[in-house]
């Protein structure tokens, strides 16, 4: 069984007028970390307005789910009690006067300075999945052959199309707003963990990234934990939809080890081609056609049938098929979290949208009509 575990990041938001409010220290502390949760659970992020939590390892995709819906209502209560509300998207709908405060410490100060502006306008929020690896070099391997397969995920996950107001007309506006960075996108392809291992010095003897936490490729090795990590994904409105991508990263990892113990050749695609693929997974979503492994352009359907045919035997054997089949059909079926918002605002404006985000127990609207907010896996 590989294990998993995931990263989720959330906005504090005024509940009145959804703007983004400095108040991350004092929902952190509402929350009752002794009791609740641990320090290594519930983080701090680059801006005030943001919160972190992260799952300890876990097995089964239900134990996953069970963290998640615990920290989102232990921060959700703890929010409320601070006088604001915590939101599950992966950008910010509106915003007020002036700036968001940058959270202190000598590492979000450095990463303002290097960036500024990018920095200050970071009120995106994305998922992290970390699938655990047996070595380092295994690791690499494993990101050669789940590179191709980015855009799909981002298509699948895209929560944030709304900034500042307005319709930004992409599904994923945070993967624009992330990508201004200097090392960004998709991991390009290494001859092995030396290759990648020399790549890191280089970057950081450059001095334009102070260190290897400033790598944000949308997938790379952890450096604090011997895991693959995949960063592509905006954060999800719903716990059961994280499970469900949580689960097809790990069958993706599961089927590049068994693929590279057999010496089955990696999969190709031009790195400028994989780069405008997820260009276009951004900008549509699962709207529009996606772009195969190969760079080819499919109906997105036909994309995520594709995908799920290529992990099928990785899902059945941890046990994870009756789990995220469903919700892959359900996605195809009512659409992404930015669909979602989109069919809100569509129905009531900004207003409706600012009253609509919620992490914990807010019902799906589609198509006017409400469905229960968690499948409970």
């Amino acid at each position: 069984m590989i294990t998993l575990g995931v990263e989720e990041e959330y906005l504090l938001l005024d509940p009145e007028t959804g703007h983004p409010v400095a108040r991350s220290e004092e929902v952190r502390r509402a929350a009752g970390l002794d009791d609740v949760a641990g320090e290594d659970e519930v983080q701090p992020e680059l801006l005030q307005a943001q919160v972190e939590t992260a799952t300890p390892v876990c097995q089964e995709l239900t134990e996953v789910a069970g963290h998640l819906l615990r920290l989102r209502h232990a921060l959700s209560e703890a929010a409320e009690a601070s006088g604001c509300r915590l939101a599950a998207t992966a950008s910010a709908p509106v915003m007020g006067e002036g700036q968001v405060p940058v959270t202190s410490g000598r590492r979000y100060v450095r990463l303002h300075d290097q960036g500024g502006r990018i920095a200050e306008e970071l009120l995106v929020n994305g998922m992290h999945v970390h699938v655990g690896m047996p070595d380092r070099e295994t690791g690499v391997a494993v990101l050669n052959r789940i590179r191709v397969w980015l855009p799909t995920l981002l298509a699948m996950s895209a929560n944030s199309p709304f900034w500042k107001g307005q319709d930004t007309l992409f599904a994923s506006w945070r993967t624009l707003a992330f990508t201004r960075w200097p090392v960004c996108g998709p991991p390009p392809r290494f001859d092995g963990l030396a290759d990648y291992e020399e790549s890191l010095d280089a970057l950081v003897a450059s001095t334009v990234i102070g260190d290897t936490g400033q790598l944000y490729w949308q997938a790379r090795l952890s450096e604090h934990y011997p895991t693959v990590e995949v960063r592509c994904m905006d954060v999800q409105l719903r716990v059961d939809d994280a499970a469900m991508l949580a689960g097809i990263v790990r069958a993706l990892a599961a089927t590049a080890l068994r693929e590279h113990k057999d010496d089955v050749p990696e999969p190709t695609c031009r790195p400028e081609v994989l780069q405008a693929s997820m260009w276009h997974a951004a900008r549509h979503g699962l709207t529009s056609t996606l772009l195969d492994p190969g760079g080819r352009p499919h109906a997105a359907g036909d994309v995520l049938c594709r995908l799920v045919e290529h992990i099928t035997p990785a899902l059945e054997e941890h046990g994870d098929m009756r789990h995220v089949e469903p919700l892959v059909h359900r996605l195809l079926r009512e659409g992404t979290g930015a669909d979602q918002q989109r069919h809100i605002v569509e129905e009531g404006g900004i207003p409706a949208l600012i009253d609509f985000h919620h992490p914990g127990d807010r019902p799906r609207r589609t198509r006017g009509a409400l469905t229960p907010p968690f499948c409970h896996l």
